[in-house]
């Protein structure tokens, strides 16, 4: 018996050489460059960079779901986390200013003994 082999058609040989899987690479590579791009805008809308600063003040509030309030300082390389309740308190103390709340929702402090 004489063995013919296969009969070849035009252009066969290059749909053969092709991996499906290939353009999983590509993807891959992809899906990196756009989470890149994705953390580089994030940092740019929030400002993020403020946060490394050794000369910026940043104070930041911030909220949870139960309503518990904390206020977060961050002067030069010092930062401060201070929980707010709205639990009264006693004892004595001295007396340092006045804060008013315009209308606009801004709160003023004004120190004692300053006109």
């Amino acid at each position: 018996m004489k063995f013919l082999g296969r009969r070849r058609v035009a252009g066969a040989e290059d749909v053969a050489d092709d991996n499906p899987l290939d353009m999983v690479a590509n993807l891959f590579d992809v899906a990196t460059v756009l989470a890149v791009g994705l953390m580089f805008a994030l940092v740019s809308a929030y400002r993020l960079m403020d946060l490394l600063s050794p000369e910026t003040e940043v104070t930041i509030t911030k909220q949870d779901a139960r309503g518990n309030l904390e206020v977060i300082v961050k002067k030069g390389k010092e930062v401060k986390i201070q929980k707010v309740t709205d639990k009264s308190l006693q004892g004595q103390g001295l007396r340092l200013g006045v804060a008013y709340k315009l209308a606009d929702g801004r709160v003023i402090y004004v120190p004692e003994g300053q006109k």
